[in-house]
């Protein structure tokens, strides 16, 4: 029997060893893909939303590259539904009928190339990964697909993933419709159609192996990582059994054992009943209260002030900045989808756009994404716009147009091109410069003129009130004179905007009117003259 006892012992310990390994194995899996594996100090992503990959390429090449992008976040990649309308609506692109990697943006041979190239210039790639659903069930039957490929959304067959009736949901939702009913209810929003999308059965095995597959493939193929579409519409469990399936990333471009960057899109503002917090565990979260509340902040609505940020981040509830994406607005809530409201601030007010989009730059708080939009025909009707859904610039085909460069470095032919502007691409850049330097030498005026800098290494200046700023300030920098990056730039030993003279104790002198047509100025280490 004491035989017995010390068998038994010895069993329960390598047991309880076993589930101890198991358990930190999950956890360093789970840190490791909260990195977003920038290269060359670079720290912000930009969404290229329904760019081709032959323009994804050429931009790296020629423009995030060199001024310090960090990565790109693509359209979903995969095959999906092609609706017979001269506009081709944006969002036929999350909704799949397979795994091939052939898009409207572009064949896997053009992919592949893109990733390649975007590498090679020190840019990483960010996949829009739809893995929570196939095609809405009413897309009936046929080759209407961006690769033709054959399927039946009507009777859930996709045979070239391939999936059949057995690999959805509709035998676990509890409503009458199979459609989420009720958002309060957090088995109906995992286990029921979001907006008729066939939910995928991501509990089974077999369906587990195939989403890890189409996700492994892009690894091999070089991206970095993956924003995850619609994750409050999966199971945490389910999403860390496929996420534990993945490869590491390739070594061609990534250190030895590098983990896939996994960002996952959860909309929580609070009052609901799946919480972000139950997927930070696994990766970084979108934070989407963030571009909800500086859009309030900056529209100066419900008596917010700009210098109540002082203690931006954690501070104003959001997540642990760790474990969070942020951005001023994205391709859905910038049409009024998602979440945020009528306070998200889109590039249809630019001069609000981009003082909001510096403060986050400046602001250390999260994984900063950049939005890099195309323009639609605007027809609002009782607050609603009624174009909302309209694609890319397209020619007559539905093909999606080129992005042309104009002279002057933005772009023509509808597309925004937002982080092209000049503020926001200076911003990046001061971004990568004040890395790691604490928030420091916090000014306001209890109002909505407020000041910060980032250690000894840069500093910002808003003015957001109806009157003059013209303040002296610490800017805790060295001595100097320092080019505004946002009236112009540094270029060879000039300054093609506004000068700003330190003095030797830190401090210098700001004027900024209210009329100006960007009411902030930034300086930064590498823009002293």
């Amino acid at each position: 029997m004491k035989l017995f006892g010390h068998i038994c012992m010895s069993l329960h310990r390598a047991e309880s060893s076993m589930r101890w390994a198991i358990l930190w194995a999950l956890l360093g899996l789970s840190v490791a893909q909260h990195d977003p594996h920038v290269r060359q100090g670079r720290t912000a992503i930009v969404h290229l939303f329904e760019w081709r990959w032959v323009d994804i390429a050429d931009e790296c090449e020629r423009f995030l590259g060199p001024n310090g992008f960090g990565g790109v976040q693509i359209s979903p990649p995969n095959e999906h539904i092609v609706l017979n309308n001269p506009w081709r609506p944006w969002w036929q692109r999350y909704q799949p009928v397979s795994y091939n990697l052939c898009s409207r943006s572009g064949n896997e041979s053009e992919l592949s190339d893109m990733i390649t190239r975007c590498n090679n210039v020190g840019v990483n790639i960010y996949v829009d990964a739809v893995i929570n659903h196939m095609c809405g069930g009413a897309g009936g039957e046929g080759t209407h697909s961006s690769c033709g490929t054959w399927f039946s959304a009507s009777t859930k067959n996709f045979p070239s993933v391939p999936y059949s009736s057995w690999d959805f949901n509709d035998h676990k939702c509890r409503t009458g419709s199979g459609e989420i009913e009720n958002y309060g209810d957090a088995y109906q929003v995992r286990d029921c159609r979001l907006v008729g999308l066939l939910d995928l059965a991501l509990e089974k095995n077999y369906v587990r192996d195939k989403v890890a597959e189409f996700m492994n493939k892009l690894i091999d193929l070089g991206v970095a990582g993956f924003r995850v579409d619609a994750c409050k519409h999966m199971w945490p469990g389910d999403l860390a059994a496929i996420y534990g399936r993945l490869h590491n990333l390739s070594n061609k471009w990534f250190p030895d054992g590098s983990r896939p960057f996994v960002y996952q899109e959860v909309i929580d503002l609070g009052g609901e009943s799946i919480t972000s917090g139950e997927y930070s565990h696994l990766g970084r979260v979108t934070e989407f209260k963030y571009g909800a509340k500086l859009g309030t902040v900056f529209r100066k609505w419900q008596g917010e002030k700009l210098y109540y940020t002082r203690n931006w981040g954690e501070g104003w509830g959001f997540m642990p900045t760790g474990n969070a994406v942020v951005f001023v607005d994205n391709h859905d809530n910038q049409r009024g989808h998602g979440a945020g409201g009528a306070s998200i601030i889109t590039f249809w007010d630019s001069r609000l756009y981009k003082m909001a989009v510096g403060y986050m730059l400046a602001h250390p708080y999260g994984v900063t994404r950049v939005m890099s939009s195309f323009r639609w025909n605007r027809h609002i009707v009782n607050g609603k716009d009624q174009n909302d859904w309209m694609g890319p610039p397209s020619h007559s085909d539905g093909s999606t147009k080129p992005v042309p460069i104009n002279p002057d470095q933005t772009c023509g032919d509808g597309w925004v091109c937002e982080h092209r502007w000049r503020q926001i691409k200076n911003m990046v850049i001061f971004r990568n410069v004040v890395n790691g330097q604490p928030h420091s030498n916090w000014w306001d005026n209890q109002g909505n003129q407020v000041a910060f800098g980032r250690g000894d290494r840069g500093f910002i200046v808003f003015n957001n009130d109806d009157w003059d700023l013209d303040v002296t300030l610490n800017t805790g920098m060295p001595s100097g004179t320092y080019c505004d990056v946002i009236s112009g730039q540094k270029e060879g030993d000039r300054c093609t905007g506004k000068q700003i003279h330190v003095r030797g104790d830190g401090h210098a002198d700001f004027r900024i009117s209210n009329r100006d047509g960007d009411p902030f100025v930034a300086i930064h280490a590498e823009s002293k003259l």
